[in-house]
Order: structure tokens, then sequence, then C-alpha cells
């Protein structure tokens, strides 16, 4: 859908990556410009070629620029010119100082839609502090919803950096919108602080409407979600909602009709005042059989459940075989890759035709500079750096 639209990524880590990888998936031509030495995230693992850099940067094209350099810089304002997309994750002032300034930009080319994503914003006194995921989860309020603050650690998968980049992504998707009819670009800022806090928006009114600050178990005990271990010692997840129906079938499933005339559990709103006690009471009849056993129960019932499953068990569950939600690639010199497919579909297909393993360091410096060279002949002799293949 994004065919001939074309994005340079001045992107590392997870953020501006994760939307370069999303308008890639889309179909669109992601140009990932990277420093001699690499994104950072190449070496998370050791070797050049980690399993989280690999994560973040399928179907996309790798040049190495030195923008220290004259040369590479006025290779890199080549690409710019003729691409629809410039996207970074530079703190604010970065660009400015590269000779990248949006207004210069602008001018040079007026299509071009300037994706900036920063940790706070480019104004207010935290603007140029450095920020990874679990300082934009702790700023924005989120990280109070998953710490137990008698044992607090930091746990978990990446949150704030994830969706700050689906944020970015759905402003640029707009922005090609609105250029298709204006034919003029446009110059975005996301950051993780509001898209971090823009990930949970109940949260906050429950502040501003609700008159009540949420804690970790707010959420769950409003929405009646569970998690059991039964007698096998495998994990069950429950999730009831606020309806009824799923409560008397619970319920009728788990043999417990006493809890249904319990005051403290008739209604949902006693259900969540009272959650803790009504999660030991599940709990303990929970234990009286194997998962199997509950899950049959549970689905004959009607009832939302499913097994709490580890990451390599998910890949092996039936219904994401069914899905065909892994995908694997192969790479000329790094072997198979395999990872998680963009989870839309177009027509009943996924959206790309043809998917690419990430690149490694510099794979497409020659092929995409070369490219450039009919435009560049005139002006400039464009030197070529770093490891090509």
């Amino acid at each position: 859908m994004l065919d001939g639209i074309r994005i340079i990524e001045l992107g590392t880590v997870i953020t501006a990556p994760l939307t370069g990888m999303m308008l890639a998936d889309l179909g669109a031509d992601v140009i990932k410009v990277e420093r001699p030495e690499g994104d950072p995230f190449r070496r998370s693992h050791g070797g050049n070629y980690s399993s989280t850099f690999v994560a973040y940067n399928r179907n996309k094209r790798s040049v190495v620029l030195d923008l220290t350099t004259e040369d590479d810089r006025k290779a890199l304002l080549a690409l710019i010119d003729g691409a629809d997309v410039l996207l970074d994750n530079f703190r604010p002032g970065v660009l400015d100082k590269l000779g990248l300034a949006p207004e210069e930009l602008r001018r040079r080319n007026p299509r071009l839609i300037q994706c900036s994503i920063t940790g706070f914003g480019s104004t207010g006194p935290y603007c140029e502090r450095p920020a990874f995921d679990a300082v934009g989860l702790a700023l924005s309020g989120l990280g109070s919803l998953f710490v137990d603050p008698d044992r607090p650690e930091s746990f978990g998968p990446t949150i704030s950096d994830n969706v700050t980049g689906m944020q970015a992504c759905s402003a640029i998707l707009a922005a090609l919108v609105e250029r298709s009819r204006s034919g003029q670009g446009r110059r975005l800022e996301v950051n993780m602080l509001e898209s971090t806090m823009a990930f949970a928006p109940d949260a906050f009114t429950s502040v501003t409407r609700g008159g009540s600050t949420p804690d970790r178990l707010a959420r769950a005990s409003n929405s009646q979600s569970y998690a059991f271990r039964c007698a096998d010692g495998e994990l069950l997840a429950v999730h009831l909602s606020a309806r009824e129906k799923f409560w008397q079938n619970f319920l009728q499933a788990i043999d417990s009709p006493d809890l249904g005339i319990d005051v403290r559990f008739a209604k949902h709103d006693q259900r969540a005042l009272n959650y803790i006690a009504l999660r030991a009471e599940l709990a303990r009849r929970l234990l009286a059989r194997p998962r199997a056993d509950w899950l049959l129960r549970l689905a004959e019932a009607d009832v939302p459940a499913a097994p709490i499953l580890s990451v390599a068990e998910a890949l092996d569950d039936p219904q994401v075989k069914a899905l065909g939600s892994s995908c694997e690639t192969q790479h000329p010199t790094e072997g198979q890759v395999r990872s998680i497919c963009c989870p839309v579909l177009v027509d009943n297909r996924r959206p790309r035709s043809r998917m690419t393993a990430p690149p490694t360091l510099g794979e497409h410096t020659h092929e995409v500079l070369a490219e450039l060279s009919t435009t560049l002949h005139a002006t400039t002799e464009v030197r070529i750096s770093g490891p090509v293949v």
C-alpha cells in the first residue's frame, strides 16, 4: 500500500526503528542511515546482528554514512531531497547541528514529512534529558500501575518505546494522506512521555473524573482479570469483564454457585471492591484441577480464558499457527530469521508481498548511493563509507 514511498530513517534502538519497520511492512522503501559503528542495538547480544536489532529492522536497506564528513552529509541531503519522510529519534537540536534544520529541509523539499521522536518533546524543563523505556514508563504514571511499591523492580517488555513508535507511524500515515490533497509536507513531533500517557487514557480519567488514583490492581479489579495456578502447576488467565453472563458462566464452570450468593460478590462493583478476597477464594478452587481440564470447562461455558504461555510456547500455539503469525526470511550471510509478521491483513493477505531480512551494517550502501549517482554526479563526487556487501 505504500509502494513508491521512500522513508529515510535516522533512528537507533526502538522508537524510530519500530516506526520505520511498520511503514516498511506496509510497502515503503525504508533506508536506514547508520553511523560507521551502526545502530547500538546491533551489538546488544554480541556480534553485529543481535536478536533485538533483528526484531525492529526487517524490510529495510542499510546505508552507512559518516555525517562528520562533508561528502556524506551531501549524500544524506540528496537522499532527503528525494524522500517522502525523514524519521529520527535524536534529542532536540541534534538535527540542527548536523545541518538538517527543519526550516532548511522544508525549503529544499516542501513535500517532505519530517517526524522527530524525542523523550519529552522540544519544550519544558526535561526536553534535553536522555530517555529510554523505563524513564518514559515511570514519568508517565504508568509505571505505578505495574510496580509493587513494597518490592519495586523493573520487569516485562518495552512499552513506552513501542507505543511511541506506533503513535509516530499513525501520524506519518495521516500526513501522507493529507499531502496527497495539499501537496505539502508537515513537521511531526512525537514524544515518549505523552505517547505513554495516551496509551492508558482510562487511568487519567479515573483521576480527573472518578476522583481516585489507580494502583497496580485497579484495572484487574475493575475488569475482573485473574491469573491462577492450577493443580498441575500450570498458569491460567481469566478475564470476566463487567458482563454478568461471564460471571455466572464462570461460577457454573468451576462448580462454585455459593460465590454467586455471597453478598461480597453479588454485583460487579462489589466484586471489584472485594477483588483481593475474591481472588483468594477463586485461587483456592482453581487448584482443584489441572489446567487442561479447566480450559475445556471454561471453553464449554463460553468464559474468556487462556493458558498463560511462555513466548516459546506462544509460537507453537495452534491459533498462532493457523493465523500464520510467525514469518521466516533468509539473509544471504546471516541465515534464517524468524519473527512476528505485520499483524494486518489486506484483502486476506499480508500487506507486503516479499519480506526481506534485516540488513547487515552498510549492506545497501553501494546500491542506494548508486541510485543517487545521476543526481549527484554534476555537483559532487560521493565517497562511499563503511562496510558494504
